[in-house]
């Protein structure tokens, strides 16, 4: 009787009612589509159907902005020369300025130097986690430790699952117990793993990579920092396809300043016939679509990221590779010619220490090396090997153990052969580094025309050198110099070239720089007629000397200088003539 009453007195408001909340259940969307909902309230927006938000920390770069002291916002430093003799030698265990690196903070701000659209793109919702794999020897203590806090400090947190530091059978009393207690303390997130003795980089990549978890392998050396929002852009392409290699921009920190700054804006990693690591200009297509990530037929080798599952498909790196050398480019043809990609991601960026010299001892007697590039061009490069056996026969010789594994990944995976990859993946290859070597310009010494006794000498310097200096002309290597068909300067079989970086006042230093094949800052041309070796494409400058300190440098050319007039062992005029219209092709 009550509820009649009830009926009776409200039935337009309970009819009301009904139709409304019948309204809102019909309407009401299903309970995904109410997550994607409230997920975008939390910056999550739909790309083309697709879920995708910022990643950028937007905290943490208001708070390193107001960080200041040494070596803040990558600003090089340097040291009171009250510190000189802790300074030399620290410098000659480790190669680089270790003791400036111990007065600059392990958590340092750095500048973003990414391109601009890198700040506004957005990445996936759904992204696999990651390791990160960081193998060490003898390595400073604070670059370890600034390695595993920049990774750490700049990542998504429930991006990054665990940071693996692989100890291969280090010397240093403070990577044992005190690198162990350190990390439980301050970065629970980082362990370490020790090798049992001296396996190399190459080994102690592959421990580090079975003890990881994580969906995503991501390798980096022990002495790099990675800069803000650096993870999001490598694992990106992996969750688009787990075949995928991704590489990210690596910056140079510098080894004497610690100051940080880009290397370029990129470049595709290649290689010469002698396995030197090479770059190849990025194609218009991808140069015009920056800063997405573009292909790349070699990796660099030390930081790259690739899914766990795709690197156990193809054997990870071949173990019979000893302590270092040829890993990249074995990794590399792998990834392609077994059905994988490769890729740049420009949004990514890490800095890395080139050290100034390698402070470490050869681990082994024989010529592991050798061995190495042996193993590689056997199993994966097919008829292309005999390209590096012509300049390097006693590869020949050296014997490459069994590989009869590495044959069964490449079979197991039904890969592709070299051919495929040299005419798919690195087609412009050798018109840069062509399979037949070209005749040179000019070889031989360089003699100077004001004072016939002396020629240019190298002094045997290496990479990042100063050459200065002239010396009394001899038969010796340290006089021996190539004006190649890639329009460089350089010592007799070397790989870096006469590099001149500024030609600000009116003695512009040459440096001794890794060659890139006559580009830019590396160009010159012999002048025959008037004995002047010019610099750059403008060719404004010549190389100079001063005979009274042999002093060797670059200057305004001047027609009337006899200091800037040289003469070569060997000239190949025919070439020289036609220096304006030769391709680098024999």
């Amino acid at each position: 009787m009550r509820l009649r009453r009830v009926w009776g007195r409200h039935k337009e408001k309970i009819l009301v009612a009904g139709l409304l909340a019948l309204v809102f259940v019909v309407m009401a969307p299903p309970k995904p589509i109410r997550d994607m909902v409230m997920r975008e309230e939390e910056g999550v927006v739909i790309v083309d159907g697709v879920r995708k938000k910022d990643y950028n920390d937007y905290m943490y770069l208001k708070k390193e902005v107001l960080q200041t002291g040494l070596g803040e916002h990558g600003i090089g430093g340097s040291l009171s020369p009250a510190f000189d003799k802790e300074k030399e030698e620290l410098y000659k265990v480790n190669g680089f300025n270790a003791r400036l690196s111990d007065d600059i903070a392990l958590n340092r701000s750095l500048s973003d130097i990414r391109h601009p659209k890198c700040k506004k793109k957005l990445y996936l919702v759904d992204l696999p986690n990651a390791a990160v794999v960081v193998p060490f020897h003898n390595e400073h203590w604070t670059t370890l430790l600034r390695t595993a806090f920049s990774a750490y400090n700049r990542s998504p947190k429930h991006l990054l699952k665990e940071i693996i530091l692989v100890d291969d059978a280090s010397t240093k009393d403070f990577l044992g117990k005190k690198l162990d207690d350190y990390l439980e303390e301050h970065l629970p997130i980082a362990r370490v793993v020790r090798l049992p003795s001296r396996w190399g980089l190459i080994r102690a990549r592959l421990e580090g990579a079975k003890h990881a978890t994580a969906d995503v392998l991501i390798f980096l050396d022990s002495h790099t920092e990675c800069t803000t929002n650096w993870l999001p852009p490598l694992l990106e392409p992996i969750a688009v396809n787990y075949k995928t290699a991704v590489c990210p921009f690596i910056d140079v920190i510098d080894f004497e300043t610690f100051e940080y700054r880009a290397q370029d804006e990129g470049r595709r990693g290649s290689f010469d016939w002698e396995f030197y690591y090479k770059r190849l200009p990025v194609l218009p297509e991808d140069e015009a679509n920056m800063p997405e990530p573009f292909k790349s037929p070699v990796m660099a080798g030390g930081l790259f990221a690739i899914s766990s599952k795709f690197f156990w498909e193809i054997g990870g790196y071949d173990p019979g590779l000893d302590i270092w050398g040829g890993e990249q480019y074995e990794l590399s043809f792998k990834v392609w010619q077994c059905h994988g990609t490769m890729v740049d991601t420009p949004c990514s960026r890490i800095g890395h220490i080139y050290r100034k010299f390698a402070p470490f001892p050869n681990p082994r007697k024989d010529n592991f090396i050798a061995r190495n590039y042996r193993r590689v061009a056997e199993v994966w490069m097919d008829e292309y090997k005999k390209y590096l056996y012509m300049r390097q026969p006693g590869w020949l010789q050296v014997d490459t153990g069994d590989i009869s594994e590495q044959l069964a990944v490449r079979e197991r995976n039904k890969c592709k052969p070299f051919k495929w990859f040299m005419e798919n993946v690195a087609f412009d290859l050798a018109k840069h580094y062509p399979l037949i070597e070209p005749p040179d310009y000019c070889n031989g010494t360089i003699q100077s025309l004001a004072n016939t006794n002396l020629c240019v000498d190298s002094q045997m310097k290496g990479q990042f050198d100063r050459l200065d200096s002239l010396g009394e002309c001899g038969p010796n290597m340290q006089f021996q110099f190539q004006l190649t068909a890639f329009k460089d300067i350089r010592p007799l079989k070397s790989h870096n070239c006469f590099d001149v970086p500024d030609l600000k006042g009116e003695k512009a230093p040459v440096l001794l720089y890794g060659c890139h094949k006559g580009l830019g800052n590396q160009m010159w041309r012999y002048d025959m007629e008037n004995q002047l070796i010019r610099f750059g494409g403008q060719e404004t400058h010549c190389l100079d000397s001063s005979t009274s300190n042999k002093e060797v440098f670059v200057s305004m050319c001047d027609l009337n200088s006899q200091t800037q007039k040289w003469k070569w062992s060997f000239v190949n005029k025919d070439r020289l003539n036609n220096y304006k219209n030769l391709d680098p092709k024999p």
